[in-house]
């Protein structure tokens, strides 16, 4: 018995959206589960609108998310003399016929027309081909086409109720509904799975695999329609209002094993109460027959807490060189750099060293890769980045900043240099201030390193140095002497 094929066959004229990365993992877990083969197929024919550099991100986003192909990448640019050869084989058998009615002219004809569609003008004309016609299928005038749903269960699609639809375009195009028929076929798919939009396609996908196989028969493929992927209004996510491409995902510091396992749960779950599972163990428990019907939420931040579960469990080196393409991109040999642009340090100022030292601090208050860098900037800047909020309510307004600011100043200046002897010089000199270490912090904090959040304190004040701390600190004492 041949194994199962599946095929993911994305159109180049975008980014790969989120939607279709579910589609491609829910084929490639099933592959994988049954021991079967994973194809990619590029539907390039729309000459328009396709792009090289788009085929390029669509295998990059795979990549990034280990679900390389088994076979392929195939082009459907390639095959326009197969396509052809199987026109010609359809119209020789009666199966299509030439259309020259405009869009307008349908419209006009049917506006009326309690089913929509077009109204088979064309049908008994016996127009011949040529380069202002459109070939439409003859769809059968009775009977149902049945489409065997392993998700939905049947489908039916009374005949009565479809129109005689265009297979090839005025300019010779074929149009998806017929390639992907004929490549199916010509690379022995035994499952199709793909979001349920294209559920009202397939009918007529079968009807031209039913006419195919009057002269040679091919075992249908089993379908399976996935729900659609939603936005929080509950509709379908739009690059025009929803961020929907993975690569937006992958700069932003998701991930890969986090965003992949986020996108298995669009629509499917491991058992038990488990959201968190590795790639093995998806593979090992998933089914086509466990997907549910309901559309899927896109939740992002759902999505940001997945993922700083992952990054907080992963070791502190593979933190490190994860962090790598934020931090240090010109340093280190990345498969990828983030488009979000480079750090806000000189590459000369970044000290790998320094930033395997704090790394550990910064990994568990994370939840994007992306956040490394305002974190630890203070460290690699000749002066901090301020935040103008925290300091007109944290050092500005608080009477006690300046005698804080001023009796660390004063203690820093020949204490030994290390963190736990500066954390308790600190606590000595903020208690004589009168209050407390956790809250007189807070001034030190916006000094030296600009902001109210960031890392344990005392662990890069030892980093910084005495002197690079001091002189932050006299800067500080110095605006507020200024107001």
């Amino acid at each position: 018995m041949s194994v199962p094929r599946v095929r993911f066959a994305p159109s180049p004229t975008g980014y790969l959206h989120v939607g279709n990365a579910r589609t491609a993992l829910f084929n490639w877990l099933f592959a994988r589960n049954q021991g079967g083969v994973f194809v990619l197929r590029i539907e390039d024919t729309d000459e328009e609108r396709s792009q090289s550099s788009l085929v390029e991100a669509i295998i990059g986003g795979l990549s990034w998310l280990g679900m390389d192909a088994d076979e392929g990448p195939y082009y459907q640019s390639a095959r326009t003399d197969r396509y052809a050869e199987i026109v010609e084989q359809l119209w020789s058998a009666g199966r299509l016929y030439a259309c020259d009615c405009t869009r307008e002219e349908v419209l006009a004809r049917t506006r009326d027309n309690p089913i929509p569609g077009y109204d088979g003008h064309c049908r008994e004309r016996g127009l011949e081909r040529g380069p202002t016609t459109a070939l439409r299928f003859r769809t059968p005038e009775t009977g149902t086409t049945v489409v065997h749903d392993i998700i939905r269960g049947d489908v039916e699609f009374p005949h009565s109720a479809m129109e005689d639809f265009v297979c090839v375009k005025s300019s010779g195009q074929p149009l998806f509904v017929l390639a992907n028929a004929v490549d199916d076929r010509d690379t022995a798919i035994s499952h199709v799975i793909r979001g349920d939009d294209l559920l009202p396609t397939t009918p007529k996908g079968v009807l031209i695999w039913n006419a195919l196989d009057e002269r040679d028969p091919v075992p249908l493929p089993a379908f399976a329609h996935l729900p659609q992927v939603v936005n929080e209004r509950r509709k379908k996510l739009s690059k025009r209002r929803d961020q929907v491409a993975v690569e937006y995902y992958r700069d932003q510091g998701f991930l890969a094993e986090a965003f992949r396992n986020y996108l298995a749960l669009l629509g499917w779950s491991p058992s038990g109460d488990r959201e968190k599972v590795d790639v093995q163990t998806m593979i090992g428990e998933f089914r086509l027959e466990d997907i549910h019907h309901a559309s899927a939420f896109f939740d992002v931040k759902k999505l940001t807490h997945l993922n700083g579960e992952y990054i907080r469990d992963l070791s502190a080196a593979a933190f490190i060189e994860a962090a790598a393409p934020w931090v240090a991109p010109g340093r280190v040999t990345a498969r990828w750099a983030p488009s979000t642009g480079a750090p806000p340090w000189p590459a000369e100022r970044f000290d790998q060293e320094v930033f395997a030292a704090v790394a550990p601090s910064v990994q568990g208050r994370v939840s994007l890769l992306s956040e490394v860098p305002t974190m630890v900037d203070f460290l690699f800047l000749a002066e901090p980045v301020v935040d103008e909020a925290a300091w007109a309510t944290r050092v500005l307004a608080d009477p006690l900043a300046r005698p804080i600011l001023e009796a660390v100043t004063r203690a820093y200046e020949d204490c030994e240099w290390e963190r736990e002897t500066i954390q308790a010089v600190t606590r000595s000199a903020v208690d004589a201030v009168g209050t407390t270490l956790s809250k007189g912090q807070a001034p030190i904090r916006i000094a030296v390193t600009g902001r109210s959040v960031g890392p344990p304190l005392f662990e890069p004040l030892e980093l910084l140095g005495r002197a690079e701390v001091l002189e932050r600190l006299q800067r500080a004492l110095t605006r507020l002497d200024a107001g």
